[in-house]
Order: structure tokens, then sequence, then C-alpha cells
């Protein structure tokens, strides 16, 4: 079996739990404590959350995901009294430092969703990574969905 394929493998068994280490040639990123927030029946929109450490520093730049037709990488801030919510185009992840994506914060933003996500299912998720040098790498996640932050 070759690096990449044990390696692959590895990612794979490590996601399921929402819990991934991507080692790729190209990229060193660990994952925790990711989750998405549940919906109701006719709810288009909801988010996903998570902390990411790239080991030597990466770009998210960009995010998708079969449960919805639109999947972005969100920041939300106040501007004066008005919390404003608005797509980002990449995410900075310096190296060593996790990044949080969080209610509130950045997060990732699933719309025009397929349909309802029910509380203790999976929603499938790929992230896609830019190194320093320009070169992707993508991890394929299964994220818990809940209406709260699961317990760690």
């Amino acid at each position: 079996m070759t690096l990449f394929k044990s390696t692959f493998l590895a990612v794979v068994a490590a996601s399921v739990s929402g819990l991934a280490l991507a080692q790729t040639p190209n990229l060193n990123v660990d994952i925790k404590d990711a989750w998405v927030r549940s919906t109701v029946p006719g709810q288009m929109g909801t988010g996903a959350f998570m902390k990411i450490t790239a080991k030597d520093g990466a770009q998210l730049a960009a995010v998708s995901s079969p449960a919805a037709g639109v999947a972005e990488v969100h920041e939300m801030k106040m501007q004066g009294d008005v919390m404003k919510m608005r797509a980002v185009p990449q995410l900075d992840l310096p190296a060593g430092k996790a990044v949080e994506l969080k209610p509130g914060g950045y997060h990732v933003m699933l719309m025009d969703l397929k349909q309802p996500l029910l509380k203790n299912t999976k929603v499938p998720m790929t992230l896609t990574f830019k190194d320093a040098k320009g070169v992707q790498s993508k991890l394929e996640l299964n994220l818990p969905v809940s209406a709260v932050a699961p317990k760690n």
C-alpha cells in the first residue's frame, strides 16, 4: 500500500468521529471539535464549526458538501451596532495556531440545503486547503449534526 493510500485511509477513519488529521505530501492539518448545527423542516441554511490547526501554515481555500447547494466560509463581525456576515474568499491558517470556526465568528455556511439536517446524523464535507506554494489538498470529513456543540 502506498503512503498516500495508507494516509488517506487513516484520515477517513479519523474523520468518522468528526476529528481528522490530514497528512498529505503537501499539508499537515488537524481538525478538532467539528460539528454542524441541526435544522428544522423548511430551514435552508445552517453553520458548521470546528478548530483548524495547520502545522506549516495554509489557507482554507474552499468548502463543499453534497448536503448543500452552496458552502462558503463566512465571517461575522460587529460594524457599529450591527452584526454583519460576509463570505470570505479564503481563511488564513497561521502556522501552528488554532483557528476556531464558531457561532458569531468565522464559520462554514451551508445554504440551499437539500433536506433537513437532523440531530445525531452526519454531514459529509470536503475542505480544500492551499499551502504556501499554492498546492491544494483536500480533506474529506463526516461531521456530526447537533443542536449544540458536542461535549468533548
